[in-house]
């Protein structure tokens, strides 16, 4: 992790329950980048994995890379999260994927069950915070 150090779990509070959550995160960096939520849309905007929220979950993440990436940051500077999915069992099922752009001791998270994104279509949102390198 370039920017951040990892987040302190005192033997007071449980430690994380994915090996790629934190339960918190400290910064020693420059800016910070606000990512709205992201989704499934490709460059093109269009839908990417109908019905599949490993394919939604996948493409958002690469969307999410894209911001940061464009912002002179990497997936390690992320610093928090948070996922809105429409079936809570997301929690379980992207869990690998997650893992893949988060490794251990990844950003401080939250996943959300909502009724509803602003598509019918769409399973995940994720909104991030990033602390970039200055």
């Amino acid at each position: 992790m370039t920017n951040k150090s990892v987040g302190a779990n005192p033997a007071s509070v449980p430690p994380p329950i994915k090996p790629h959550y934190s339960n918190s995160i400290r910064t020693e960096s420059g800016p910070l980048l606000f990512i709205a939520g992201q989704v499934a849309l490709d460059e093109d905007g269009k839908l990417v994995g109908e019905g599949d929220i490993r394919a939604q979950a996948t493409q958002v993440l690469e969307n999410i890379r894209a911001i940061i990436e464009a912002n002179g940051g990497t997936m390690s500077d992320i610093a928090q999260v948070t996922v809105y999915v429409r079936e809570i069992e997301a929690f379980n099922s992207i869990s690998d994927i997650r893992e893949s752009y988060f490794p251990k001791d990844g950003p401080a998270s939250a996943i959300v069950e909502v009724s509803a994104l602003a598509w019918p279509e769409f399973l995940i949102e994720i909104a991030a915070v990033a602390a970039l390198p200055n």
